[in-house]
This record gives structure tokens, sequence and C-alpha cells, in this order.
């Protein structure tokens, strides 16, 4: 039986969870073949620029899923506690409710940051900047300084859940966030 090779975006998405496992520094190339199925020369036909390249693209992915799922519901949504609750409820089913870290904040803290930084800023800084509008336009005072707290804490609490082995944390912290941004859970 002739074994169908996988797309482009199958790749990233195996090669995103080696790096969250592994890291950028710790994601080899041979913890990369085994998890595409792929060897050295056909993932060098994919991504030419080798590792960088498929970080690049990595990041990119979860940049689209964040702009479709949550960035553009925060700007777009016609009542700005709808956006709110849609960009909670993506981020929960992102971090499958604690139990997957975020692969941006993870290189964020690692050696990675300086390489990929202005990726990992933009990231940060449009979910900051759209959580800040959709507060705004629902009137909430000093929006901008929520928006930061409240993206602070989804990413304090992934640490927290993935430190203590415990997603209940997690989800502890999202339901605060909820109350904190005015959303029902």
């Amino acid at each position: 039986m002739r074994r169908i090779a996988p797309g482009r975006n199958d790749l990233v998405v195996a090669i995103a969870e080696v790096f969250r496992a592994h890291g950028y520094a710790g994601a080899s190339l041979s913890l990369i073949t085994e998890a595409t199925g792929l060897g050295k020369g056909s993932l060098y036909n994919f991504f030419p620029g080798g590792k960088d390249e498929m970080a690049t693209a990595v990041l990119a992915h979860i940049d689209r899923w964040f702009e479709n799922n949550v960035f553009t519901p925060l700007r777009e949504a016609e009542r700005p506690q709808e956006g709110i609750d849609r960009m909670l409820s993506a981020t929960d089913a992102y971090f499958h409710s604690g139990r997957r870290i975020c692969l941006v904040g993870a290189f964020a803290l690692d050696d990675a940051r300086d390489r990929f930084a202005t990726e990992i800023k933009s990231y940060f800084a449009r979910w900051v900047a759209d959580l800040a509008g959709a507060l705004r336009r629902a009137e909430h005072a000093e929006a901008m300084l929520l928006a930061e707290e409240a993206v602070a804490a989804i990413q304090g609490a992934l640490t927290l859940a993935r430190a203590f082995d415990d997603p209940a944390v997690f989800s502890r912290s999202m339901m605060q966030i909820r109350r904190r941004l005015g959303v029902a859970g």
C-alpha cells in the first residue's frame, strides 16, 4: 500500500508539537523526522531554511489561528462582551483547558526569543491591543491595564497548570478572568 505524503499544514502541526514538547533548542531534526515520518531530505524540501523556517511556519500557523479565532472576534463582534466571551472560549479550547502550553510564550522565555522577536511581540501586542479595544467599547475603565492583566493571567495560569501538573489551575484562573472581564461563565 502506497503511503500518502503529508501536506505542509500537517507537517507544521506535527512540528509544533515537537517544539511544544522539547522547546526550540531541544527540537532536534531526529525528533522532527520521527514526528513527521519524513526523512531529513524530505523535510528540507518542505523547509529549505531548516529548523528556523520550520519554527517560522509554526509561528505563522499559530498566528493565523489566533487571528481567526481570538483577535478578529475581539475587533469585529457586534457586542464587545460577545467578542471577549469568544476569545476566552477559543483560548480555553486552544490550550486544551490548561493541558497545552503556549508555544509563543515558551519561545518568548527561551533562546528562541531573539531569533523570533518580531513574531512573538506581534502576537502578544495584538492580543492585548484587540482585547483592550473590546474592553474600551464595553466601557471598561483602564481597558489597556485590564487587557494586559488578562493576557498575563492566561499565560501565568498555563505555566502554573504545567508546573503543578493540574489543569484545574488554568480552569479556575479562566473563571476568575471571566469575572474580571465581566463575561458570564
